[in-house]
């Protein structure tokens, strides 16, 4: 018998209404000076909190994890209050948010940095890609290679950033393995050409992404832990020689840690689908928890699949921006409204908390 769209899911102990995932979508409302989450933010994610599961925005864990101006932080005590306001509203409105913990490596700018310094990476490999600083967008910086020094710090970041989560009322957390940022860079060979322990193999790349699993893990339960992944998207420069290879074994790795949700990038990100070969249910066949497929989904595609067992919940990004209540939507087959796109990073209200519902 195959399963709805609409039907609930059992996410770990987390009873979700439905099998819909709001995507986290980086929208830059953090409050200026502190990167904290505010109460627009609040009455943003307590519009669509009859999402089974929201994945908040990415946040950073550091101010070195930073890369682009009014991106939320969860790294200090304003940024864990401010985030508790938001979760307090959702779960208000009796929906579940998890926090998606956030390093963005290379695509960073030193007027981000701590002291102005380069961003971080794997490797000195510089992506061609812009990040939004102040005053615009610019290119990004050219980054330095981690020390095997530094790495242990980065790690205990994402802990206590995971600990900060917990304490800010989330219901979980997804680390960022995904787009091109620091895991991801780690991961992928066209961005890491480290010749020690971490670099090299896919066993070497894939050890910083694990490591960071194991300390988030001891904040977390494992079902309240998932990790997303874009095997084969190109954005920011990215490429490996055989990614099969290497998201097998990490999501393997991830499999054994009894992860509760592995959230994938099928294709490139907000872009096609068809990028790159990719087998996808490899994956879905080697991760026992929760399968979220992400990526181009119209309702029809989405309903297939999750019908046909190829993923367990399905994640909606741009689609939610403008419809609060794009479940409803859904489920009443009802138009989808359009995203006004000079809003989606501007300030405030506007094209942010201001999109109608079907019976506004």
């Amino acid at each position: 018998m195959s399963v709805s769209l609409f039907e609930p899911f059992r996410l770990g102990d987390l009873s979700l209404a439905n099998r819909i995932v709001m995507a986290p979508l980086t929208r830059r409302r953090a409050t200026h000076g502190t990167n904290a989450a505010n109460a627009l933010m609040a009455e943003h994610y307590r519009q669509r909190a009859s999402a089974g599961l929201i994945i908040a925005e990415a946040s950073q864990i550091s101010q070195q994890g930073q890369g682009y101006a009014f991106t939320p932080g969860i790294y200090s005590p304003e940024q864990i209050a401010g985030w508790r306001e938001v979760t307090d509203a959702v779960h208000g409105a009796g929906g579940h948010i998890v926090l998606q913990l956030w390093h963005v490596g290379r695509v960073s700018h030193v007027s981000l940095q701590p002291g102005g310094g380069a961003p971080v990476a794997p490797s000195a490999i510089a992506t061609t890609k812009q990040v939004a600083i102040e005053t615009g967008f610019v290119d990004c910086s050219a980054p330095r290679a981690l020390g095997l020094d530094e790495i242990p710090g980065i790690v205990d970041d994402y802990r206590k950033a995971a600990r900060n989560a917990k304490e800010a009322g989330f219901d979980g957390v997804e680390i960022h393995c995904a787009n091109g940022y620091l895991i991801d860079e780690f991961l992928r060979d066209g961005s890491n050409e480290r010749t020690d322990a971490y670099g090299g193999s896919p066993q070497n790349r894939a050890r910083f992404g694990l490591e960071v699993a194991d300390a988030v893990l001891e904040a977390w339960e494992p079902s309240r832990v998932g990790a997303r992944i874009s095997p084969v998207s190109p954005v920011h420069d990215m490429a490996d020689s055989d990614p099969q290879t290497v998201f097998g074994y990490f999501v393997e790795k991830l499999a054994e840690k009894k992860l509760g949700f592995l959230h994938v990038i099928e294709g490139a990100t907000q872009g096609p689908r068809d990028v790159a070969p990719f087998d996808y249910l490899a994956l879905r066949k080697s991760f026992p928890g929760a399968y979220i497929a992400n990526n181009a989904y119209t309702l029809e595609f989405a309903e297939e699949t999750v019908a046909s067992g190829r993923a367990d919940l399905i994640a909606f990004g741009r689609p939610f921006i403008a419809n609060p209540d794009l479940v409803e939507r859904l489920r009443r087959r009802a138009p989808l409204a359009e995203v006004d796109r000079e809003t989606i990073y501007a300030a405030g209200a506007r094209g942010y908390t201001d999109y109608p519902t079907l019976t506004a």
